[in-house]
Formats: C-alpha cells, structure tokens, sequence
C-alpha cells in the first residue's frame, strides 16, 4: 500500500467519527467503573498519608506557588499594561502553564497504564479502556485546582474576568480528549516498548521550555522559533492564554489546530488502542 493511501486511511474521517463515538459510549457506559479506578487510583497515591486524599489538592497547588515564586517573585519578570500585553506576567504565565501541567501528568503516565494495571488488562471482562480514562480523570483534579487558583487570583487583581473565559468549557473537552487519545496511545504502544516512560520522561522535562509559557514568542531567536511553532502543544497553550489572558483571540490558528488537532488525536489514539489491545495479555 502506498503511502498516501496509509495517510488517507489514518485520517479518514468516518473511521475516526466511529472510533470517537464506540469511545465516548463505551466510557459513557461504564462510568460508574471509571469513577471508582479514579477514586481507587486517587487512594493508591495517598492511601496510609498523614493528609490522605488532601494531597490531591497539596501537590498541585504547591507546584504552582512554587513557579510563581521562581519567575514572578524571584526572576521579576514584567510585562502586561498594553493594549497587546493586557494583563500581568502572573496571568500569562498560569494560562498556559496549568493546561500544560495536567498533559504533563498524563504523558507521564500514559506509557505504565496497561503494565501497572496487568492483572485487570488480562482479565477478559473486564473493560480496559476505563483505564486511562480514569488515569486522566485523576489528571484533571490537579487541572481544577490550578484553574481555580488561576480565575481566583484574576479576580483579585484584575477585578473581573474576560468574557472570553466563556471559550474556556470548548477548550477544556478539546483538552480531555486530546490528552483521552494521548493516553490511549502510549498506553497500548508502552505495552510492547517498556522504554517508553524514560522516552517521554526526557521529553516533557525539556517541553515545558519548547512552549511559550515562561516567555513570549518575540523573546526566541529566530532559528529557534520553528520548534516553537511546530510544538503541537503550543497551540494549547495560545488557546488558553487567549481565553484568560488576551481576552481576545489573538491566535486563531491555534485555535484551528487545537480543535481539529484534539479530536483526530482522541479517535487515533482510541483506534490505536482498540487494534493492539488483542495482544495486551500477551505481551503483559
């Protein structure tokens, strides 16, 4: 087969349309058993812990304290005051960072989903696709509580929100189902290739440098800004910080990129997911 007809194949948009909908009604479906790997997973992490479950909500907010201390309070970064740069360093750097933070949690664990969970995946019954639903489920406590912590401090120092936070719902599915295909995909290739968590773990200690969270774009030299651009997760970072901190669609690109980029990602991961999952016993 040729290559453009394996490209035409993987983008075919009636297969990916089946894929996402068998998806959303199989987790749909067993929600129920999704809650309950997510609270299982939740108690696993913090079980026998002096602050249990409260930690949920510790470790996310101390990271974000943490890099508001370091490049708000310790580095002085200033910008913000103008008509292009409307709002504080503060603002601009969590709009794009908390989305980020909870990618970086599932592309951590997305490869150890099916190996960490051996016993269930071998089971014939048992539905493993609420797996890394549930993983990213847990992902999104440390999402929400980095967003209210966002919105929060907005409010006190600006006094109001921009009605552009009113996107904010479309982006967050876009973002839940492009870290859903994310997870199923390194869920199932991390199955056969064990390296893969040392893989991304190298990856995501540099990505958070390759988007433009702690910096602005005219900030990067000019041979460098191509990484810049050609970082999918860049797109999401924009998208966000037009929500909440242009209050305007500054980036409408992005915006294309995030969108179509999210659900093409989610029903190829599912797809994925769903053909390598007859060898899952297997391989584990």
């Amino acid at each position: 087969m040729s290559t453009l007809a394996k490209l035409g194949r993987l983008i075919d948009p009636v297969a990916n349309w089946r894929a996402g909908r068998q998806c959303i009604s199989a987790l749909y479906r067993h929600r129920e058993l999704v809650m309950e790997m997510a609270r299982r997973e939740v108690r696993s992490q913090y079980g026998g812990q002096a602050l249990g479950t409260w930690w949920v909500i510790g470790h996310p907010l101390f990271q974000v304290l943490v890099y508001i201390t370091v490049f708000a309070l310790v580095f002085k970064v200033k910008i913000g005051g103008t008509l292009e740069m409307p709002r504080d360093y503060i603002t601009y750097l969590l709009s794009g960072l908390v989305p980020w933070l909870c990618a970086q949690l599932a592309l951590a664990r997305g490869p150890t989903l099916m190996v960490s969970q051996a016993n269930l995946v071998k089971q014939v019954v048992f539905p493993i696709q609420v797996i890394p639903a549930a993983s990213v489920l847990v992902n999104f406590i440390f999402f929400g509580v980095g967003l209210v912590v966002l919105l929060a401090y907005c409010l006190i120092r600006q006094g109001s929100l921009p009605l552009t936070i009113l996107w904010l719902p479309v982006l967050v599915v876009c973002l839940a189902l492009g870290l859903l295909g994310i997870s199923f995909a390194l869920a199932a290739i991390g199955v056969f290739f064990r390296d893969l968590k040392d893989v991304i773990q190298v990856m995501v200690v540099a990505g958070v440098y390759m988007m433009p969270i702690f910096y602005l774009p005219q900030w990067v030299p000019a041979p460098l800004k191509p990484v810049l651009y050609l970082n999918p997760f860049s797109a999401m970072g924009w998208c966000f910080q037009d929500a909440i901190y242009f209050g305007r669609i500054e980036h409408p690109g992005a915006w294309i990129a995030y969108i179509l980029g999210s659900l093409l990602v989610f029903s190829l991961g599912y797809r994925l997911f769903s053909k390598l999952a007859g060898n899952f016993g297997n391989a584990l």
